[in-house]
């Protein structure tokens, strides 16, 4: 028999924004060892993606490890593989962005190893059948996708182990599964069970298995570290494979050579899929819950046979509908690429704009950092230097527009310093209000939601309303700020969740929007004046006759950095920060999202206002 074709694949990765300490201790703990070893034990050829945040990191203070890289692939020892370069999920991305981001990472590897790089990394595994044309268009010829979309479209798992070609729009690619058997393995069992697995395949006539995983498994997960070096997880693998490779057993490929050398399986269409802990991380809690009774249900032995593979989650997108803080990232970044397009494309918002839309802080799971502020934050201080360099020069001005995709129109104010997006619909609050000198969103807090596995009972709050700035409230003095800390309060009225009528005017300077809405037969008028430098002055009418003389008129601003405040009448001011309880691989995280800030005034004069200067 001839030996199977084994695709070693591995993927480093750091996103946007990451501490520099945290790439300096995975390139200290991880992407050095892990390459000198293989390096040491001629474990090669390697299949290897390395991402453009990390790449450019490199460059910056590290070039012997892409000098040391760079070697092996003059040497064809490694095959690179391209992605979106900031690595986005690109069926996310407007169809253009898509293909420039992949041309981003095909010169930055062209100029830097001088390869032209044909093979994609598909980030997170998120496919849509679309996607086929534009890959094609961007160059690529052959991508990486897992056995589960297969799986789902009701291919046999004995028919995965060879390339299928797909299309969109007349155009075509080849696509390879990874096997899901070979990621649970690989570096978690003992090297044994991947032999003997492979011993399994050859046995049965198969000629090709592919591993593309996370590279970060080898030493950056909790404990990896001492279990693939320390206690000698990696020498027992390459030694147990070289030897199968010096039998004949197992022959180390590129994904290039295996496109020329095994028949395609022949044709697939293939569904919007991803991983499967992905589709299941994408539900609504009580529908994740759900999913995993079911899969309780059907049993262990059920799941992993071929019926499992049609018990699914929810699609990667899903996150944008469980979140509005990643959709309102999401929303923003596509009408300022939009933008960027009518305004000639300039190289350095458009980068920013790129630099935007790395994936890693638009989805929560057990990865995925939606739940990390600082990831958040590179987000929108990309976005705030995009919009900056697009709006140089600009005059104060505003469009209604349905900003967020809900079916709702918000109000977008900016000029040449600041943005700002009102949302009618939820309270007349303030959903962004971003400066670009200092690139702050200083609405970029979150929401503290429940999530499936509290459940499970890890301690967490839970918010009334979604956050913003300027939720407004009436609340009986008797409400202490503990209870409103955690959300166990009953205002007398809350305007949070109304829908407000708007009207907008531009004054000398200014725009203005005035705000109405009536909630538990009380009446609001709320009426906002935004100036060309991004200050904002908030002014609030209300019917006191229907309060209670000791009621407060609130309004809570939740606050991602501080933000200076006047007033006429001086407020009682309630602040706490705001901490969500988060899951990740490390266990359960506690995170500081921003502060909230409530302003309380007696709610007898029926009127109030403040100023803010960010």
């Amino acid at each position: 028999m001839e030996p199977v074709r084994f695709v070693f694949g591995l993927h480093l990765h750091q996103p946007v924004g990451n501490f520099d300490h945290v790439f300096a201790q995975h390139v200290a703990d991880v992407y050095r060892p892990l390459l000198h070893h293989l390096a040491g034990r001629e474990f090669f050829p390697l299949v290897l993606h390395l991402s453009g945040p990390l790449l450019e990191w490199l460059e910056t203070h590290d070039r012997a490890y892409l000098d040391h890289l760079g070697r092996l692939v003059a040497d064809d020892r490694v095959e690179l593989l391209l992605a979106g370069f900031y690595e986005p999920v690109l069926a996310s991305l407007p169809r253009r962005d898509r293909v420039e981001q992949i041309q981003w990472m095909r010169e930055a590897l062209r100029r830097r190893f001088g390869v032209d790089a044909r093979g994609l990394w598909l980030t997170e595994r998120v496919w849509e059948p679309d996607l086929a044309a534009d890959l094609a268009a961007a160059g690529v010829r052959y991508a990486l996708v897992d056995d589960r979309h297969f799986l789902a479209t009701g291919f046999a798992a004995r028919e995965l182990h060879a390339p299928f070609w797909t299309e969109s729009d007349g155009k075509r690619v080849a696509l390879f599964p990874i096997h899901e058997r070979l990621r649970y393995l690989i570096p978690f069992r003992a090297p044994e069970e991947t032999a003997q697995y492979l011993r399994q395949l050859r046995g049965a006539g198969h000629r090709l298995a592919v591993l593309a995983d996370d590279g970060e498994k080898f030493g950056g997960w909790p404990g990896t570290k001492e279990w693939v070096y320390d206690r000698g997880w990696l020498d027992r693998f390459t030694g147990t494979i070289g030897e199968m490779v010096q039998r004949g057993e197992v022959r180390l490929c590129r994904l290039d050579r295996a496109l020329a050398e095994i028949p395609a399986h022949g044709i697939a269409y293939l569904p919007t899929a991803s991983y499967r802990e992905m589709e299941a991380w994408s539900l609504p809690p009580d529908a994740a819950l759900r999913l995993t009774r079911l899969e309780h249900d059907l049993g262990e032995v059920r799941m992993a046979g071929p019926d499992g593979a049609l018990v699914r989650g929810a699609h990667w997108r899903n996150f944008l509908v469980r979140y509005p803080e990643a959709n309102r990232m999401h929303k923003k970044m596509q009408h300022l690429s939009a933008l960027c397009r009518r305004r000639g494309n300039p190289a350095k918002a458009r980068r920013a704009i790129g630099r935007a839309q790395c994936n890693d802080a638009y989805w929560h799971g057990v990865f995925g950092g939606l739940y990390l502020p600082h990831l958040r934050e590179a987000v929108w201080r990309n976005l705030a230097e995009a919009e900056g360099e697009l709006r140089k020069g600009k005059a104060l001005g505003y469009e209604i527009v349905d900003f967020d995709g809900d079916g709702h129109d918000e109000v977008w104010v900016h000029s040449r310093a600041f943005s700002a997006v009102l949302s009618p619909r939820r309270g007349a609050a303030l959903e962004e209000l971003t400066t670009f000198q200092r690139g702050v969103n200083y609405a970029n807090t979150l929401t503290r939601r429940r999530e499936a596995y509290h459940d499970d009972g890890s301690a967490a709050s839970i918010d009334a309303d979604d956050r913003a700035i300027f939720v407004d409230r009436i609340l009986p003095r008797r409400v202490e700020l503990e209870g409103y800390r955690r959300g166990d309060y009953q205002p007398v009225v809350s305007w949070s969740r109304t829908p407000f009528g708007i009207e907008v005017m531009r004054r000398k300077g200014a725009v203005e929007v005035v705000c109405r809405a009536r909630a538990g037969g009380a009446e609001l008028i709320k009426r906002y004046r935004f100036e060309v430098t991004g200050a904002v002055r908030v002014t609030w009418r209300w019917d006191p006759s229907r309060t209670a003389p000791d009621d407060l008129f609130t309004t809570e601003l939740s606050l991602a950095a501080p933000l200076g405040l006047d007033w006429e009448v001086e407020p009682e001011m309630w602040r706490f920060p705001i901490e969500t309880v988060s899951q990740s691989e490390r266990g359960f995280d506690r995170a500081r999202q921003g502060d909230s800030l409530t302003l309380r005034w007696p709610a007898a004069p029926g009127t109030a206002w403040i100023e803010l200067r960010p």
